[in-house]
């Protein structure tokens, strides 16, 4: 995206305490003249950013708290960002208003019938430009003189100056503004420029998948995510390191989830991404199950078989009570003997330079092998919710593997940018009494230019967001078991 960068990864720099300002290694999105223009770019000292003709450092932007706006400016060395501090955006701001006041206070009627556009109008030529450049003048100032010495920017209506003014403030006087990335940023930017990589996938839509998942704060999600890793990202930004984020995938290769690094996550909140295949956890549940319906199988069996024998009733208890002990105290032994090899927080050094079980600290990337113990609680009581956006799979057949993996009344949200790959796929639900409350639902956005005598809806705007199909997941079987009794 145009952005040169020394290469310094995230592993070798570690965030400070305050999130709010940026760090030498973090991720950053620059908005460049309001929206003309998203890069994403990683701060360093030899990284350069190119706009225009000019290509300007980002060591300024290095310390300064997100939201901050840039100039490009020209100085001894060369183009260059400075920062645009409040008390100067506070005053150009309360001008503008000021000559919007009087403009529209203004009685005289205009219009811009009589103006052609001849290239006759402005007498300032490039070559008077280029000196005033050379002798250290300012955009601000380049464009005040280019409408000082236009004949007809008197003569233009009220919406015609501004235009004018915008344009000329974007050539001569560029401005980046520091954002945060984070999960709408993220979305609104590859939604902009690269909507295939995210599956078309709008921020509204994305908001409504985290709310119809019931994501919330120590939940354990289980993920299909096959647009980048923007749903991942998403999701573990919601949890804010705690609970689990499963990212699962079919066959022997990982979906890609390269957007998760654009976050800023500490070690704390990559520890929390992780990955499993989808044939460990089915595997392991559908075992699970079946063990567990022929235990009980064999329970009803030997209470209808013994009715009468209460006393070896009572012995087959107390000698399965034992056993069901002494097997929880071995799986107990085997865990605590396991838990130092597969920890996965490590204590991180504290003030004083004391390490409590390592020597050193590394930085955790997100997307490790799921370890054993959390794949054995997720076989026994699954996973809280579950998201699918793969939008280039039949999702009917995916979704009735997924959702034995989820626990009973766990509700779970299915994004496609079709509706029939949804349709087909509630009606396969309906038909297996495997979930109810199911509802495909479209989300709607419509955004709005306000300004003085024009609000009205923007001319060029998204008008499609997919679609997305939620429910609830029930035991069928407990259902059937019901009915026959």
């Amino acid at each position: 995206m145009a952005v040169e960068s020394a290469g310094v990864s995230p592993s070798q720099k570690t965030s400070p305490a305050n999130h709010r300002v940026t760090w030498e290694g973090c991720s950053v999105l620059l908005d460049i003249n309001d929206g003309d223009r998203l890069v994403f770019a990683r701060l360093s000292s030899a990284a350069t950013l190119k706009i225009g003709n000019k290509k300007c450092s980002l060591r300024p932007l290095i310390g300064c708290p997100f939201g901050s706006l840039f100039r490009v400016e020209m100085g001894a060395n060369g183009s260059h960002l400075a920062r645009c501090y409040s008390s100067c955006i506070l005053a150009e701001n309360a001008a503008t208003t000021q000559d919007k006041d009087y403009l529209h206070s203004s009685s005289e009627m205009k219009d811009n019938r009589s103006l052609f556009d001849n290239n006759t109008a402005q007498s300032l030529s490039s070559e008077d430009i280029d000196a005033m450049k050379r002798e250290g003048a300012t955009g601000d100032e380049i464009v005040e003189a280019l409408i000082a010495n236009s004949s007809t920017f008197e003569k233009k209506t009220t919406l015609s100056q501004e235009k004018y003014k915008v344009k000329k403030q974007k050539k001569y006087a560029p401005k980046v503004l520091l954002r945060r990335p984070c999960s709408r940023s993220i979305c609104e930017a590859y939604f902009k420029k690269y909507p295939t990589r995210i599956g078309s996938l709008r921020f509204d839509a994305l908001c409504l998948l985290l709310s119809m998942a019931n994501v919330g704060a120590y939940s354990d999600v289980l993920v299909l995510d096959m647009v980048g890793g923007l749903l991942t990202g998403a999701v573990a930004e919601r949890l804010g390191g705690t609970g689990y984020v499963c990212s699962t995938h079919f066959g022997t290769s990982r979906n890609p989830i390269d957007i998760v690094r654009m976050f800023n996550f500490n070690s704390e909140v990559n520890s929390r991404i992780v990955h499993a295949t989808f044939t460990d956890l089915c595997i392991s549940r559908e075992n699970d199950i079946s063990s567990f319906h022929q235990d009980l199988i064999k329970t009803e069996g030997e209470i209808k078989n013994d009715k009468i024998l209460d006393e070896s009733i009572q012995e087959t208890n107390v000698s399965s009570d034992r056993s069901c002990t002494s097997h929880e105290i071995f799986n107990a032994e085997m865990i605590v003997q396991s838990s130092p090899q597969t920890d996965s927080n490590p204590p991180i050094e504290d003030d004083e330079g004391i390490s409590v079980s390592s020597t050193t600290v590394k930085s955790i990337s997100p997307g490790r092998q799921a370890s054993s113990e959390l794949v054995n609680s997720w076989k026994e009581r699954g996973f809280s919710s579950l998201i699918v956006a793969a939008p280039e799979i039949e999702v009917g057949s995916l979704v009735q593997k997924l959702l034995p993996l989820l626990s009973y009344s766990a509700p779970f949200a299915i994004y496609n940018h079709c509706l029939q790959p949804l349709a087909a796929c509630m009606h396969r639900l309906q038909a297996s009494k495997m979930a109810i409350s199911l509802q495909i639902s479209e989300p709607w956005l419509r955004e709005y230019q306000v300004l003085p005598s024009r609000t009205h809806p923007h001319m060029q705007m998204s008008a499609f967001g997919g679609y997305i199909l939620s429910g609830i997941r029930i035991c069928s079987d407990a259902c059937n078991g019901s009915q026959e009794n």
